[in-house]
């Protein structure tokens, strides 16, 4: 397992707390849109936070693309599991490891799963290897295996963000490592609209630890707020070109119920390194769900746009389909979390 995957030790908490800036005093000149809430917004970069099914809470920073990093895997995960519909229980089809993924798990370079050519998985213990440590190896196997060729794969990634609306999204690749993956925090919080209401997704996003194949021990989520303040799940994406960014999901009582809650942190520096860049993402994130969490009784919340209305999740044969209008009420906790 690479040094990467592996992931660096905590900042202290005073490093976490001086990547944001808190209270009013940070919303001085920043452009933010849907509200007049004084969330802990952070200091830089943009960030977004929305109510499903309910509404924008705001936004912050001028919504131009940035390169997102791993967040691309989200996008990957959502156009393979349109591709291949599972069930709630369902491993799906098996997929054999070809000789390029092998290769590329020696990498000392980038986040990789170790595995070898010939090795069979199911597809979902290959969705859990991508979106828990982070495969990039991964991302791009399924890639090759979803549409015979990354190239094919990443049309399929653009056709997927036209069909949402994702207007300031570009894909280049399956994985992140291409600086020309480009999104903004109000369209990631689409795509993360749209990929949540896949409970196969919901439940891999929401799992701590992934045992790695070959007697490599357990690899674990790249999340640090993963089972704390409500949240249950999403994605991370660290990188010197992108810097931090966070994508996360999280259940807060809004308007008296319990409703999901998803947030963007995009573009956080901390200098040159991406470890505190990654601290920095999840200091703001952390403040901006639980700035939600205590005044949600008092927050403004603006309409956004619907997705589009044909959007349904096939959830294998002979098992039904989640509808759009249903996502609010069957957007149940994988788990019990802290508050």
């Amino acid at each position: 397992m690479s040094a990467l995957l592996r992931g660096a030790a905590e900042l202290p908490a005073r490093a976490w707390l001086t990547a944001c800036r808190f209270g009013d005093a940070a919303l001085a000149g920043a452009h933010r849109v849907g509200s007049r809430n004084a969330l802990p917004w952070p200091r830089e970069g943009q960030a977004s936070v929305e109510v499903v099914g309910v509404g924008s809470l705001g936004t912050l920073g001028e919504q131009t693309p940035v390169p997102i990093a791993s967040i691309t895997k989200v996008m990957t995960a959502y156009v393979v599991l349109r591709a291949f519909p599972l069930g709630p229980r369902d491993a799906g089809p098996v997929i054999r490891v070809d000789r390029a993924a092998a290769e590329e798990s020696a990498s000392a370079i980038e986040s990789v799963v170790p595995v070898e050519e010939g090795q069979e998985y199911p597809l979902r213990h290959l969705l859990e290897f991508m979106l828990i440590p982070s495969g990039n190896n991964i991302a791009r196997l399924l890639a090759r295996r979803t549409a015979g060729s990354e190239a094919a794969f990443v049309r399929r990634m653009n056709e997927a963000a036209a069909e949402l609306g994702l207007t300031h999204s570009r894909f280049t690749g399956s994985c992140g490592m291409d600086a020309g993956n480009v999104s903004t925090a109000r369209d990631l919080l689409t795509l993360a609209g749209a990929v949540m209401r896949n409970e196969v997704f919901r439940t891999i996003v929401s799992t701590p630890s992934v045992r790695l194949p070959g007697g490599h021990g357990e690899a674990h989520t790249t999340n640090r707020l993963l089972g704390r303040y409500g949240v249950v799940g999403l994605k991370t994406g660290t990188s010197t070109p992108a810097g931090g960014n966070g994508l996360w999901a999280a259940y807060a009582d809004v308007g008296g119920a319990r409703r999901l809650v998803l947030g963007a942190v995009l573009a956080q520096r901390v200098g040159r390194s991406p470890v505190r860049a990654r601290a920095a993402v999840w200091a703001c994130s952390r403040g901006l769900v639980r700035g939600v969490r205590r005044g949600a009784g008092t927050l403004v919340i603006s309409p956004t746009p619907p997705l589009p209305e044909n959007l349904r999740w096939e959830t294998g044969a002979g098992r039904g389909r989640e509808g759009v209008e249903d996502l609010a009420p069957h957007l149940v906790p994988p788990r019990t979390v802290r508050g």
